[in-house]
């Protein structure tokens, strides 16, 4: 196993910070690494927002919904989807944007989104520091595009916390390789047997990590998912521009 694969494979979310700074070489070369991820048709329709300031930290860490560690790591990365600038180029070509009223440009975009922000994972994990992505910046995002200073056609989809590790994180156990993985055609027969082995493998993580209040998988994702977790996204979304009429 290669050092990229090993890395990738032994993936953590590390929740624990020291206050140690990163030094502006490294956050440079792991933002590089993220402005160089592939994006649909190169319209490199992602935009990072570095945060170091505390009391910002702070804010994004009340939006987040209390998560602490965000303001405990010295860094904090927020990718936006931003067809402001795509509008832009639209524009000098003389054109009119219209992508952003329609859901393949929201597909395409937090896909983009996705990849940028992958990519500052492994960057960042090559270098020794730890990592925590955040998706709790969507419980608040008019907070957020107030905060950072989000013009129309941008929307903030995603971020990171990344620092030097105090208490490193145990890696958490996954559902099966069968459930994730299809030869040919989606085997829809492979997942209640999977779902169920994992309802036992879970909660002895939690045990592992004296967690108490671990919940089993279906239970937790029903929790998230039999509801809207993060309802203001449509209505700021289409503040910002981004509407589904095709």
């Amino acid at each position: 196993m290669n050092e990229t694969v090993r890395l990738l494979q032994s993936h953590r979310s590390d929740r624990s910070y020291k206050s140690d700074p990163i030094p502006d070489e490294i956050l440079d070369n792991i933002i590089e690494s993220a402005h160089r991820a592939p994006t649909s048709i190169n319209t490199q329709q992602v935009s990072i927002v570095v945060i170091k300031d505390a009391e910002r930290r702070q804010r994004i860490a009340e939006i987040a919904g209390g998560q602490s560690w965000i303001a405990e790591a010295p860094v904090f990365l927020a990718l936006v989807a931003d067809l402001y600038k795509t509008h832009i180029g639209t524009e000098i070509a003389g054109l009119t944007q219209q992508t952003q009223h329609s859901l393949e440009s929201i597909y395409s975009s937090a896909t983009d989104v996705g990849i940028a922000l992958a990519t500052i994972l492994i960057a960042a994990r090559s270098f020794g520091l730890g990592v925590v992505p955040i998706g709790g910046i969507r419980r608040d995002p008019d907070a957020m595009i107030g905060l950072l200073g989000l013009p129309d056609y941008t929307f903030p989809v995603a971020g990171v916390a990344i620092g030097y590790v105090d208490q490193p994180a145990v890696q958490k156990p996954r559902l099966s390789i069968e459930s994730f993985r299809h030869e040919e055609r989606y085997d829809a027969e492979k997942l209640r047997p999977a779902i169920d082995a994992y309802e036992v493998s879970l909660p002895e993580y939690w045990k592992q990590i004296s967690r108490l209040d671990g919940l089993r998988w279906s239970q937790s994702t029903a929790q998230v998912y039999s509801q809207v977790y993060y309802p203001k996204v449509k209505f700021v979304a289409a503040k910002q521009g981004f509407t589904c009429e095709d």
